[in-house]
């Protein structure tokens, strides 16, 4: 028994016609954007993520380049310590890989030279963010700034992660 004396139809069309209408503004609007250059646009930030060690010395290189690569704006994600000079703490080796690997703004890790690299390493390779690592964090940004700085915006992690390889 129907208690509205309306059809099911004619509740169905009230409602499925303004989402037609939506629907239909979402889909013209996505496809005027059509045939346009997708990627990085000029002035966008993208992050560097940087391994305890040698984030000081990271910041430092990136405040002395003016925290930009060509015309992209470049921000450091300091990352939590992985363990001392007694171990490793894989968890947080883990942690922080994924971390960056969830970032969409992220084109680069800095780690130091030890076992750290060899567990984050399948993490950002498959997410296809540069690694470099060095015992300088100043002359570990100063490589991935200059990567950034020659990089095709339209595939910037891509780009980045060639040029460092």
């Amino acid at each position: 028994k129907r208690a509205t004396g309306r059809s099911l139809w004619s509740v169905l069309r009230g409602v499925a016609r303004p989402s037609l209408v939506i629907a239909s503004s979402v889909l013209l609007l996505a496809a005027s954007g059509c045939g346009e250059e997708s990627g990085v646009a000029d002035g966008a930030t993208v992050t560097a993520y940087v391994a305890a060690p040698l984030c000081a010395e990271a910041k430092r290189e990136l405040e002395r380049e003016g925290a930009r690569a060509g015309e992209v704006r470049v921000r450091v994600y300091c990352l939590e310590a992985t363990g001392d000079a007694g171990g490793l703490d894989l968890a947080t080796v883990g942690e922080n890989a994924r971390m960056a690997s969830e970032d969409s703004t992220a084109v680069g890790y800095l780690e130091a030279p030890g076992r750290a690299v060899r567990f984050g390493l399948p993490i950002l390779e498959t997410a296809g963010i540069a690694v470099v690592v060095d015992d300088s964090g100043s002359a570990a940004m100063a490589r991935l700034l200059d990567a950034i700085a020659e990089a095709d915006p339209g595939s910037l992690r891509e780009s980045v992660s060639d040029a460092l390889e």
